[in-house]
């Protein structure tokens, strides 16, 4: 006897979104685009049998939230994305706590409040953390390694503060490195290579004239110690670099400290744009990173956690539900309260010709 397949049944979650959701500035823009993604997320898990149904308010800044959040259709709401302001966290974390949802915070707040509710995700990294993120990668991954710092000489991208941090940190651990500068002459720069070790790059300035200086005298260096091993340690703005400096960072063995990368040329990357293009009837802004794709991107992670571990979901680095096209998420629990964002990456273009990404 035959017995009939019977499909899984339907899993169902409530998403609320309290963003910025208008054209009136660039905020509203950027959430647009945001939630859209959001959009083309609850598409695809309906795919996967799951019931996702997203409740979205438009939240200015000077919005009255105690009007949304006394709604019967609020309280429904399992995860919350938002919101974008800082002023209005502490309310809407007040509302989540008391009603058992999960609070996204996607992007930059200069609050603490995630210190004190266990029910807040806190997606940003501040700078501060970034480079101090970076430096310990650094000291790491190359500490066998020669430094060399260049001075740029740069007074509008000026990336002293994390020079001066890794010196310290490689001072600490007695690795000895170099100083030169872009103004030195052909020789003088030359001197500061080893022959033996690798030699790796790091400018105080995440410029594009001073990266295609430094470039230039790499070149050079080339040409008269052509056994000089040499690498790259940049900035994340070098990112928006990658189309017009793609080969030399290939031939630089670039590594990119980073909390994102879009890989325009992976076909996951080129189908999503072309669904949010012919969804809505215009490109994703040129921004980086892609907004509609860190809206995709974060749905897929929350709620595939959520159907897997329910409100045991962390999103730590061993609960990790879904692979990410553009921002990884991976979370650590605060000492009293939420969770913060700890996902950091080196994007490598090494002289393979091959782009990878290495988590941390």
């Amino acid at each position: 006897m035959l017995v009939p397949f019977a499909l899984p049944a339907q899993q169902k979650v409530t998403l609320g979104v309290m963003l910025p959701l208008h054209r009136n500035d660039g905020d509203g823009k950027r959430m647009l685009e945001y939630y859209r993604g959001m959009l083309l997320a609850a598409e695809d898990l309906k795919k996967q049998n799951v019931s996702v149904t997203i409740k979205a308010w438009n939240i200015p800044s000077t919005a009255d939230l105690s009007t949304v959040l006394r709604s019967e259709v609020a309280g429904t709401c399992n995860i919350v994305f938002g919101p974008l302001y800082t002023p209005q966290v502490e309310e809407i974390g007040d509302f989540c706590r008391a009603n058992d949802a999960k609070l996204v915070i996607p992007f930059s707040i200069t609050g603490d409040d995630v210190d004190d509710n266990a029910f807040i995700y806190q997606v940003w990294q501040s700078p501060e953390e970034l480079l101090s993120a970076a430096a310990d990668v650094f000291v790491t991954r190359f500490g066998d390694s020669h430094p060399i710092f260049i001075d740029c000489k740069d007074s509008k991208f000026p990336k002293g503060n994390f020079t001066a941090k890794l010196r310290s940190k490689l001072d600490k651990r007695g690795i000895k490195y170099s100083i030169t500068s872009l103004n030195s002459s052909s020789a003088e720069f030359s001197k500061a290579f080893s022959d033996d070790n690798r030699n790796v790059i790091v400018l105080n300035s995440a410029s594009s004239p001073s990266l295609n200086a430094a470039m230039h005298k790499l070149d050079d260096v080339m040409l008269s110690r052509p056994g000089a091993m040499i690498s790259l340690f940049g900035y994340t703005e070098w990112l928006m670099y990658e189309k017009y400096d793609l080969n030399r960072f290939f031939k630089y063995d670039t590594y990119i400290p980073t909390t994102f990368y879009t890989n325009t040329s992976d076909w996951k990357t080129r189908q999503l744009e072309r669904r949010y293009e012919e969804d809505f009837h215009e490109p994703m802004q040129t921004a980086l990173p892609r907004f509609a794709i860190s809206g995709y991107d974060y749905t897929m992670f929350f709620v595939n956690g959520w159907l897997q571990f329910g409100r045991t979901f962390t999103g730590s680095r061993w609960q990790q539900p879904y692979k990410a096209i553009q921002s990884p998420l991976k979370f650590v629990k605060t000492e009293r309260g939420g969770f913060r964002n700890k996902c950091f990456m080196l994007v490598h273009y090494n002289t393979n010709l091959q782009i990878e990404t290495l988590s941390y």
